[in-house]
């Protein structure tokens, strides 16, 4: 449903989904579920690995995203953030960064995973726009993504480039030594270069708000998950 005012920028947009930090195990487990069962389709072989939640899911260091379902609450996608201000991130344990991008805040996105439902085209770009919308909120320089074949096409889609020369492939350790390739996006200068170019997302992105989108306050983010369970202490977009 759609309600618009006379500035295009305050246009509000409801969705039939929620996307929100998990609150508690039962959320956490929705999010496994979704990330198997989209792991099983594509990568048969770790759908074991993510059958249960991994130690960066649990250990407070990561914030994973979930979107449920309004209707009866299943889960239709979820990814996983963390950034790299307390330690190094997931994928620098298979590539060393190079010096310029260290020195600045990074989060890397992991795990995006969507329902094969329709619906899943639409939680996909809401997934993406929480993670644009939360390094904006917390002062995130880049996005760094370790993205296999055919993903990288998408992640390119969406004006990220490559890390090292050429785009070479590297297996990833925390992705089961699969070749992955390294991308990143600076977020603000992204955003610019989205404009400019009139990429397909930028009104959706930035002049659409969607309340049913929550960001975790800045203040959580190196906190343990359950500091995170308080409604009023989260950020939605309506609030923006």
């Amino acid at each position: 449903m759609h309600t618009e005012t006379r500035d295009q920028r305050d246009t509000i947009e409801h969705l039939p989904f929620v996307i929100r930090c998990v609150r508690d195990e039962l959320e956490l487990e929705k999010a496994v579920a979704i990330r198997q069962s989209a792991y099983g389709r594509h990568l048969p072989e770790l759908a074991a690995r993510f059958s249960r939640p991994e130690p960066s899911d649990l250990d407070g260091s990561s914030r994973v995203m979930v979107a449920l379902a309004k209707l009866d609450g299943a889960p239709l996608g979820s990814m996983r953030f963390r950034t790299n201000q307390s330690r190094p991130l997931d994928l620098e344990q298979s590539v060393e960064l190079p010096g310029a991008l260290r020195q600045r805040v990074l989060t890397e996105a992991t795990r995006l995973a969507v329902s094969q439902a329709a619906v899943g085209r639409m939680v996909k770009a809401m997934l993406m726009k929480t993670m644009f919308l939360q390094c904006e909120s917390s002062g995130v320089d880049c996005i760094v993504a370790a993205a296999r074949n055919p993903m990288d096409r998408f992640y390119s889609w969406l004006l990220f480039e490559d890390v090292f020369p050429g785009g070479e492939f590297v297996p990833m350790a925390h992705a089961g030594m699969i070749p992955h390739r390294t991308m990143s996006c600076d977020v603000v200068a992204t955003k610019r270069r989205w404009l400019e170019v009139g990429h397909p997302w930028y009104s959706l992105f930035f002049e659409v708000r969607h309340p049913d989108i929550e960001l975790a306050p800045a203040a959580t983010l190196g906190k343990e998950m359950g500091q995170n369970r308080d409604k009023e202490s989260r950020l939605s977009m309506a609030e923006r």
